[in-house]
């Protein structure tokens, strides 16, 4: 078969057909091609289908409401085509319409006729990640990538963009103020800084009437309809009236007006806009002085082009960063009225000779090209005072800087600078701030008898210098010479204000003279033993940082200068700390991490202005008092006293401290406080008692009025303090004590976010106090486990905790997913996500990644391939969601190495980002991940800069993150990437625990400390609580995240054999309770381990999940299988042997340390558009409708659980069964007798003889029972990508959100009523071996797992056989054709 181009159209009336799946399109399987296009597809993967979108919607503007269905959409063509088919030979074939490419859902740029649509998504694939060839074909026939990389048959309009660029119409025009003129019909068009009416009605070809805007007025005219007046500045001010049709045309061009006539300079900001030429109306604004066209894609021929930007006579700025020119446009040099000229980013080789003639330029930004030098012509700009050359190509300073005596800025950032001549510096006697970050530069030549005294600002980050000499340089005030690699720093201070050089291999360094006008020094993390004298001397320095040093003592000269107000000396060898002269001006005092004893006696009533003392982590048995007598005049704020030697006898010490906000005075040897002396502390705010000895919490925390903060988990606490009458109290952490009771108030504080409970073996809560929760954000309490036989099966060699904590943020934007058990193979995923500053992606990477998993683990056994493309799935799956924001993300995968269940165990690592984990091997931390940020990974800053692009000085990429590998950030790409880092170890006996935690526990946190300190706590759980809580007495104030896997490993990695002694007790897994849900759900016992987590504010527009069945979009199979049932996908929450169960409010989570956080959101189906009419739905048993409306509640934390399989006690039962599933297809109804199983609260509607086969599913092949408010069971639904329409979806703090609409019955296998006897039969003697010619026509999900397979096959909807069955082949293009 022959083809080259062949076009396939989606027309309107197949709309109905259509899913949708993230973007705005999937083709069924209905409209599919037929078989022989599909061979030639699979003949070669260099073949593949490209989708080109109509232009009718905007692609970032949904179609929304209950019609949305009936609502024409933009024809979607498919293109069947190879990588060497050019937009010319698809256009020959479309009457010549051109191709558009938009990248993640971003600009949208024209195509030129030789490029190759098909080849650029696999270009893009590859980048991101994908090197399979099979591999790649397959994902860029996926729907999904649709938010990634789109192609458009027309331009798509966009409204908002045309509003902004251009307002026109004809409508009723009054010129002056007076009534001599009358009303008349005229053409009205506002562009630019004007307002243009022509003479004529509907004609521009009379004389135009140009209006300035800028400086002028707008005014709404009360006395008639829909009229605005346009005045013009100035005493020749002139003034038209227009009177408007409609309410909507007045609205919008009084919105746009109203941003002109604000303006104080005539700017156009047209950036942003996929522009290729200027709108010729434009060009009637002849006073535009400043217009700003970044992020287009400008041509230079045509009507509009940048040839005709010279017509602007007035133009000062021009910004043309951004839009692929590949040349410096020579127009631009006509335009001699420039003083700032932009031109970053543009792919520019060379500079034209014709620059020099811009002799009012004084401002040239070059950054982000491939420039290496630079015409003799541009010195004779006079007036040039910047100019901006980073990240190029230059490999020395150019020698053109030598006659540009007004440059007094150099940025050479990024560049290829090896070796710095100093003597060229001595002939550019105008260069005073010179940036040479980013160079790799290894040494500075030519030392000069001569004094470089022009230089006062050296930045020389990130290079590879050894040794640094800059005594000439006499007049330096700041320097940045931070991450080189110095053993010796020489400077010269006479007028030295400022010097950074951290994160170097420094013992000293030399300054000479004494910088009496240094006021900022850093030091930190170097090989200081002692601090220099010089520093001693210093008259007005006011912070100096030596934290991570050497260092065994602080001279007294140095505490008791006149000036320093901020000394940080945190993590060094100190013993003991000077004593104070009297009135010392230190405010910030960082100690921690010391060997010190003891403080200062007069510290507090010395250094009166102190407000901050962190002196934690070190052997502190007491404390200075606050004053010198019952007085005090302390102004002490915020005391860490963390992880010392206190006792009891330091609660009378705190009571002067008046001011005293946060107390964290956690893991000490305290047995009670002082009941009178916390009274005194009323400005307290957050209090840490954590990991002490208490009984009990004084009642006079009530007297606090203040506190919003309260941490006392692992003590022994047996009553609830009494806080919660405290107005302002938002957290309370009491787990992990003794607590039996708790005697709440007739209400709870409105301001209560979060409540810990968990971990209090003793307490039970009775309905009505569960009731007073109900409006609690995040509420954790324990389930009481019993023991039964399956449950003892259900051990794993591994248990589980983890904490999250918000810190000072008032978003938590950490998730965690644990799932100790896969399926029946002995197998666990834990991981960790990191969104820095959104919660959207970490949720949904929580509820997705799971799933992927366990779908790509059956298509590979290479670790580096399978959780590769764990990663690029997850990313890509991220949607709309992932264009804009990303996270850090770590998974780990514990797995038996071969294919035997008694093979060695091993631990496969996968991490994007800065979330980390570290193994204990032996009391020893092991790390197993890779940190992907630029400061840290050499290679990364390289691939980063030589893509080009732009490093800001806080080491971010464009300024967003410092990251170079996220999932999502896509319009970042090529610069950040989602291709993750793969590490695979095996496991011994000699293993301990696992460590897994974000990027703020452990820049607080070492791998040593955090080992030990999970060696001294027994309980995973506590030990995960226990690191979060340093790290937030240690000074972090952000998000922290931490997962403690305890290994039970023993000698020959057996699961059955003896637990392994460890250096501390190994933890105890405890059992899974199996036994029937209780009749009342809403009634909670508890015992340690068993966690469950109430959120009844977490709406699904925050998290913005799409999670759901993996194995029906990615791989499905073909032949007469029918599809899976539909299932509501934004939340799969808990893990029954690899099947994804939501759990109900009320109910418990699993074992251990499991957290539930259940989504409460709501949904309309004009959110939620797949494709769908509602009117032909037929609506399932059991569901809450309210019209196109279906109330679902999920969860979203992955937890694993034990399904329980005995068979149904009597005939009765399974006859019930029986009915309750139709065999031929698969569709799951709901009964009132269904084989129900409490997996810790969690239903499970399981028709009687399918329970067996549930135990093979993964996790990703469907949701198999849904809790409904009223305690209904909703039959499983195929995966919706919801991603998009989560982020869309209107927040609502209820307890629901709306699933879409049910899939349509004609989309369903009919099976004939002649057959369906047969295919009872057939199905009863089903066995997991598909029948077929050879085992590579099998997909890897259909294969037999038996014992020697640790990942079992999916569950039936992809096998169902009938007369003369043929083996099921796997489609490469199914999820889009």
């Amino acid at each position: 078969m022959q083809v080259s181009v062949m076009f396939f159209s989606a027309s309107v009336s197949i709309q109905r057909n259509m899913k949708r799946n993230g973007s705005r399109g999937c083709m069924t399987r209905k409209s599919r091609f037929g078989s022989r296009e599909r061979d030639w597809l699979k003949s070669d993967t260099q073949r593949g289908c490209v989708c080109l979108y109509g232009a009718t919607v905007d692609p970032q503007l949904p179609a929304s409401g209950p019609q949305a269905s009936s609502t024409p959409q933009p024809d979607l063509q498919l293109v069947l085509c190879s990588t060497s088919t050019s937009v010319e030979e698809m256009s020959a074939q479309r009457d010549g319409h051109e191709i558009y490419v938009q990248l993640h859902g971003d600009l949208l740029r024209r195509l030129e006729p030789a490029e190759r649509p098909l080849q650029m998504v696999y270009d893009y694939l590859t980048a991101m990640g994908y090197a399979d060839p099979v591999r790649v074909q397959q994902e860029a026939a996926n729907s999904d990538l649709s938010c990634l990389i789109r192609f458009y048959s027309e331009r798509p309009l966009n409204a908002d963009q045309l509003e902004r660029t251009l307002l026109k119409g004809v409508f009723s025009v009054r010129k002056g103020k007076t009534q001599l003129h009358k009303w008349a019909e005229r053409q009205v068009i506002l562009c630019g800084t004007c307002l243009i009416v022509a003479s004529v009605k509907d004609s521009l070809t009379g004389k135009m009437h140009i209006l300035p805007l800028v400086g002028g007025k707008v005014e709404e005219v009360k006395r008639r309809q829909h009229c605005l007046m346009f005045s013009s500045a100035g005493s020749q001010a002139q003034t038209y009236f227009v009177n408007f049709d409609t309410l909507t045309d007045y609205q919008r061009w009084h919105r746009q007006a109203s941003k002109v006539v604000s303006q104080t300079v005539s700017l156009v900001d047209l950036s942003c806009y996929s522009l290729e030429a200027l709108p010729d109306y434009l060009f009637y604004s002849q006073d535009v002085t400043h217009l700003n066209l970044r992020h287009n894609f400008m041509n230079l021929l045509g009507p509009g082009g940048l040839l005709h930007l010279p017509r602007f006579s007035q133009l000062k700025s021009l910004n043309l960063s951004h839009n692929r020119l590949g040349t410096f446009p020579e127009c631009l040099c006509e335009i001699l009225t420039l003083t700032e000229l932009n031109l970053s980013c543009n792919n520019l080789h060379t500079v034209p000779v014709q620059v020099g003639n811009l002799q009012s330029l004084q401002t040239l930004s070059l950054d982000g090209n491939h420039l290496s030098s630079l015409p003799a012509e541009l010195g004779a700009l006079s007036q040039l005072s910047s100019l901006g050359l980073s990240f190029n190509n230059f490999s020395h300073i150019p020698a053109v800087l030598q006659g540009l005596s007004g440059v007094d800025k150099l940025s050479m950032a990024g560049n290829q600078v090896v070796c710095l001549e100093v003597c060229a510096l001595l002939s550019m006697s105008h260069l005073k701030h010179i940036d040479l970050r980013l160079n790799g530069l290894r040494c500075l030549k030519g030392e000069s008898p001569e004094a470089v005294n022009q230089l006062t600002h050296l930045d020389l980050r990130d290079n590879c210098l050894d040794s640094l000499d800059l005594a000439s340089v006499c007049n330096l005030e700041m320097l940045n010479c931070q991450r080189n690699q110095l053993r010796a720093l020489s400077v010269s201070g006479f007028t030295l204000r400022m010097l950074h050089a951290s994160c170097n291999r420094l013992s000293t360094v030399s300054v000479y003279p004494v910088p009496n006008q240094l006021t900022h020094l850093d030091l930190s993390q170097n090989l200081l033993e002692y601090i220099p004298d010089w520093v001693c001397d210093c008259k007005n320095i006011e912070m100096l940082d030596v934290t991570h040093n050497l260092l065994s003592e602080l001279h007294s000269r140095l505490l008791n200068s006149l000036s320093l107000k901020k000394l940080l000396a945190g993590y060094n060898c100190l013993q003991r700390v000077p004593d104070l002269l009297d009135h010392v001006p230190l405010e910030v005092l960082d100690l921690q991490h010391n060997k010190i004893g003891e403080l200062p006696e007069g510290l507090f009533f010395k250094a009166l202005n102190l407000k901050h003392l962190n002196a934690s982590a070190n052997a502190l048995e007491t404390i200075p008092p606050s004053g010198q007598s019952d007085e005090s005049l302390s102004t002490l704020q915020e005391f860490y006293l963390t992880r010392n030697k206190l006792t009891e006898e330091c609660g009378v010490l705190l009571v002067g401290h008046h001011n005293l906000r946060v107390l964290h005075i956690a893991y000490n040897q305290l047995l009670s406080f002082p009941a009178s002396k916390l009274s005194k502390l009323e400005l307290l705010e957050e209090l840490n008692l954590s990991g002490n000895q208490l009984k009990s919490i004084p009642s006079t925390v009530s007297s606090c009025k203040r506190l919003h903060t309260l941490i006392a988990h692992s003590n022994n606490i047996t009553g609830f303090p009494e806080i919660l009458n405290l107005p302002e109290i938002k957290l309370v952490d009491l787990s992990y004590n003794q607590l039996n009771e708790i005697q709440f108030p007739d209400s709870l504080p409105p301001t209560l976010q979060e409540l810990d409970l968990t971990g209090n073996s003793s307490l039970i809560l009775e309905h009505k106090t569960l009731n007073l929760f109900s409006h609690i954000t995040t509420l954790k309490l324990d389930q009481k486990s019993t023991t039964t036989g399956d449950s003892q099966n259900a051990s794993t060699p591994w248990s589980h905790g983890y904490s999250e904590m918000r810190g000072q943020r008032n978003k938590l934007c950490v998730s965690v997913l644990a799932i100790d058990r896969l399926g029946d193979s002995v197998e666990a995923c834990y991981g960790i996500f990191d969104g820095d500053r959104n919660e959207e992606v970490p949720r949904l990477l929580q509820c997705t990644m799971g799933d992927v998993l366990c779908e790509e683990v059956q298509h590979s056994s290479i670790d580096s391939v399978y959780m590769s493309n764990t990663f690029l799935t997850s990313h890509r799956k991220l949607g709309m969601a992932g264009q804009k924001l990303g996270a850090s993300a770590l998974l780990c995968y514990l797995h038996h190495e071969s294919s035997e269940p008694g093979g060695y165990l091993s631990v496969t690592v996968s991490n994007v980002g800065t979330c980390q984990a570290v193994l204990c091997r032996g009391g020893q931390p092991v790390p197993l991940s890779k940190v992907y940020s630029l400061e840290n990974c050499a290679e990364e800053m390289e691939r980063v800069k030589l893509n080009k692009a732009i490093i800001t000085e806080d080491n971010k990429v464009s300024g967003v993150t410092c990251c170079s590998r996220l999932l999502g950030c896509s319009y970042l790409a090529p610069w950040v990437l989602p291709k993750p880092w793969v590490h695979t170890e095996p496991l011994s006996s000699h293993d301990d625990f696992l460590i897994l935690g974000n990027r703020a526990l452990f820049e607080r946190v070492s791998y040593q400390e955090a080992v030990g300190t999970v060696q001294a706590v027994r309980d995973p759980h506590a030990a995960a609580k226990k690191l979060c809580s340093l790290a937030q007495s240690y000074g972090c104030k952000d998000n922290i995240g931490a997962v403690v896997v305890a290994l039970n490993i023993a000698e020959d990695s057996c699961t059955c054999g003896p637990p392994v002694d460890t250096t501390g007790p190994p933890p105890v897994p405890l059992p899974v309770s199996m036994t029937p849900a209780p009749s009342d759900t809403a009634t909670l016992s508890s015992t340690s381990g068993v966690v469950s987590e109430f959120n009844s504010e977490t709406s699904a527009s925050e998290i913005g999940s799409e999670a759901g069945s993996t194995a029906s979009d990615e791989h499905p199979s073909s032949g007469a299988a029918p599809r899976p049932e539909r299932r509501c996908s934004l939340h799969p929450s808990t893990t029954l042997c690899g099947i994804i169960v939501p759990a109900s409010v009320g109910l418990v989570s699993h074992m251990g340390v499991f957290q539930r956080q259940p989504s409460c959101a709501t949904f309309s189906s004009k959110h939620s558009d797949n494709g769908l009419d509602s009117d032909d739905e037929t609506p399932l048993e059991g569901v809450i409708s309210n019209g196109s409306k279906l109330e679902v509640e999920v969860d979203i934390h992955c937890c694993a659980f034990q399904l329980r399989s005995s068979a149904p006690e009597g005939t009765k039962d399974l006859e019930l069964e029986k009915r309750g599933c139709d065999y031929p297809n698969r569709k799951m109804r709901r009964q009132n007798s269904v084989v129900v199983s409490s997996t810790n609260g969690c239903l499970l509607a399981v028709c009687g003889r399918e329970s067996s086969d549930l135990k093979k599913s993964p996790s990703a092949s469907s949701l198999f029972g849904k809790k409904l408010s009223n305690g209904s069971v909703v039959a499983p639904e195929d995966s919706h990508n919801l991603i998009e329409v989560a982020l869309e979806a209107p927040k609502k703090k209820s307890g629901y959100f709306t699933a879409p609409a049910q899939q349509d019955p004609e989309d369903q296998l009919i099976v004939p009523p002649c057959l369906e006897q047969e295919v009872r039969e057939q199905l009863k003697g089903q066995s997991p071996v598909v029948s077929g010619p050879s085992a590579t026509s099998i997909p890897p999900s259909l294969k037999d797992s038996g014992c020697n397979q640790s990942h079992p096959p999916p569950f039936a909807p992809n096998m169902v056989p009938g007369p003369g069955a043929t083996p099921i082949l796997k489609q490469v293009y199914d999820t889009a054709l």
